[in-house]
């Protein structure tokens, strides 16, 4: 199950009940549209104890559509890399 903003800002507020909805609203929007503005200039963000994002660049190639097995040339694009922190690993390998 993926979780989205509106689970993300239910579990905060019940988390943090004397914050108001809009202030935690605000609060992930803000964090939010850091993270996507650094990785548009081109900077990594790091989560302590979560992971790392950073842009790589995906080289053009040439690949092929599986509905008609035709060849198709895709141009040089950005991507997002993400990896995640040692914590995070053992977390979910149950190693602590």
């Amino acid at each position: 199950m993926a979780i989205v903003k509106s689970k993300l800002l239910n579990q905060l507020k019940k988390s943090f009940p004397n914050f108001t909805a809009k202030d935690l609203d605000k609060i992930v929007s803000v964090v939010l549209n850091e993270i996507k503005r650094a990785l548009k200039r081109g900077e990594g963000v790091e989560l302590r104890n979560f992971g790392t994002y950073r842009i790589k660049t995906q080289k053009a190639s040439i690949r092929r559509n599986p509905k008609n097995s035709e060849k198709v040339a895709v141009p040089e694009k950005k991507v997002i890399a993400w990896r995640m922190s040692q914590q995070m690993f053992k977390k979910i390998n149950n190693e602590e």
